[in-house]
């Protein structure tokens, strides 16, 4: 697997008049992974930032980008996110809020939501996954949509 720099600058909808800009400089680390829940696809790329890292001091910065992707019949709206986060070193967090970098977005039948992120880890290597807290905008009922696990690791641990 060849390793890469890439300039990527994605532009996000917020309302019809406002827009998220996000331009990042990565290394990309491994394949891509995909998983069905709930009837919504999650892929997910994960991004090394050797930009943003500092390995004397133990950080490092990884990036991801994760494609949702409804395959239902209805409409559906990202409430809410729970990340599971693990270290290397035996460590690990839980993180959790509302929507996903600072939206909540809809997502209609056929269509697909992509955002960047990103987690900061003390070691070389980790894993995160995850889940969606979701809603039926025509019924309004709520459901889970699980985030497959992914690895976070430095390109040169991959050797």
């Amino acid at each position: 697997m060849g390793l890469y720099y890439q300039k990527k600058c994605k532009k996000i909808s917020e309302t019809n008049t406002a827009f998220l800009r996000f331009c990042f400089k990565f290394i990309k680390t491994n394949l891509m992974v995909t998983k069905i829940s709930a009837g919504v696809k999650i892929s997910v790329e994960t991004f090394y930032q050797p930009d943003y890292s500092n390995p004397e001091n133990s950080e490092f910065m990884f990036a991801y980008r994760i494609t949702l992707e409804n395959n239902n019949i209805y409409p559906i709206q990202l409430l809410r996110r729970h990340w599971y986060i693990f270290d290397s070193d035996c460590s690990h967090r839980e993180v959790e809020g509302e929507g996903v970098i600072g939206v909540q977005p809809q997502i209609e039948p056929g269509d697909k939501y992509q955002y960047v992120s990103g987690c900061n880890l003390k070691t070389e290597m980790g894993k995160m996954h995850g889940t969606y807290f979701m809603e039926n905008t025509y019924s309004r009922q709520t459901f889970l949509v699980n985030i497959p696990a992914f690895e976070l690791i430095v390109p040169a641990k991959l050797n």
